[in-house]
């Protein structure tokens, strides 16, 4: 598959769950800058026992949460510096300075990419007349913008012409990411998991930030289990009912084992993110057993089409309405996250790449 197709917009919308984020619940910069290690955010931790309150903790409590047994499966992608100055090519029409966010790299070697307008120090939606087809970018590399890539004609296939291999040239020109809550520049190592091993994701898969190796080896010293699996999430700035694109995946033979294991012996399996959840679940069979799995999923998780693996997750604190919060539902069930979410407002947890956590246990 070279250029997996975006899907079309669904028909009429499954209510979302519907908020008002307070700007001060924004988190602004990284823990470390707050004064606190990576691991002492806060985690809420959500169980699905009738009556059972809400628990509010710090992330460093993590293993005391998961039962010996329990199977932990996060996500190895690394974070690109995915971000690039660009202006159009000498020669081309349309002079005004913009940036091109690099999303999902096709089997192909294309790019699906997003131009984005500069604005207030970070970057804005493009919109009206389409950008310049013909793009330079820094250190002599250029890009050009061959066809829209989905409905929404937001993203387009491009062809990305580096004088190095791409992944070295984004290293020197390149930046990670941002938006307007995160109001100054951070660098790339800000954005990675100490787990990450093979760069691929325009943003970073969060969830798995707050991990720190001695939390990992509390999980191992208490019959935890920690599996790897590699998705490689694209932009997130998706438009309002846009369904999420497909994303690289690979779920290796090991993990989907151990899966299978823990399944069969009465553990849970906890996913690390939001892109686990759609890892695993493209992978289930219609047994309902994990095989491993190395192409690209489409798959987009709701609460009609349900969970089939997943007994847990970890995840960050979402959007109002954004589509992330059906997979939540589909794990978790809509009271118990209407119950989670009033309560991260009110107890002032911070929303995110770069604030609190949020474990799910139905």
């Amino acid at each position: 598959m070279t250029a997996p197709t975006a899907a079309a917009p669904p028909g009429p919308a499954r209510p979302r769950l519907a908020f008002h984020l307070p700007p001060a619940l924004e988190a602004h910069e990284p823990p470390e800058a707050r004064g606190l290690s990576r691991d002492a955010v806060r985690l809420m931790v959500a169980r699905g026992d009738d009556g059972e309150p809400l628990v509010h903790s710090t992330f460093t409590l993590l293993p005391r949460f998961l039962d010996p047994g329990d199977l932990v499966v996060v996500n190895t992608s690394g974070t690109l510096p995915a971000a690039l100055d660009a202006h159009a090519a000498a020669g081309t029409t349309g002079g005004e300075p913009l940036v091109v966010h690099l999303s999902t790299r096709l089997d192909d070697g294309r790019w699906v990419v997003e131009p984005r307008r500069p604005a207030r120090g970070t970057t804005e939606r493009w919109t009206g007349a389409p950008p310049p087809a013909e793009l330079a970018l820094p250190g002599g590399a250029s890009l050009t913008l061959v066809e829209p890539y989905g409905p929404a004609r937001r993203l387009w296939v491009a062809e990305l012409r580096t004088p190095a291999a791409p992944l070295a040239w984004l290293a020197r020109h390149g930046r990670p990411i941002r938006y307007g809550y995160v109001e100054r520049p951070w660098p790339l190592a800000a954005y990675q998991s100490v787990y990450a091993t093979e760069p691929g994701s325009a943003e970073m898969p969060s969830a798995g930030r707050p991990f720190t190796a001695e939390i990992i080896t509390r999980l191992v010293a208490k019959g935890v289990g920690v599996s790897p699996l590699v998705l490689h999430t694209g932009v997130a700035s998706l438009e309002t009912d846009e369904r999420p694109y497909p994303e690289r995946v690979t779920v290796p033979a090991a993990t989907a084992a151990r899966v299978n294991e823990v399944r069969a012996a009465g553990g849970r399996v906890v996913a690390i993110g939001t892109t686990v959840v759609r890892a695993l679940e493209s992978a289930v069979d219609r047994s309902g057993a994990v095989r491993p799995l190395d192409g690209w999923t489409d798959l987009v998780v709701t609460p009609d089409r349900g969970v089939r693996v997943v007994g847990g997750l970890l995840t960050g604190w979402h959007e109002p309405e954004a589509s992330h919060l059906l997979m939540l539902e589909a794990v978790a069930g809509e009271d118990l996250l209407r119950r989670s979410y009033a309560a991260a407002v009110a107890e002032g947890y911070l929303w995110h790449e770069f604030g609190d956590t949020h474990l799910l246990l139905p």
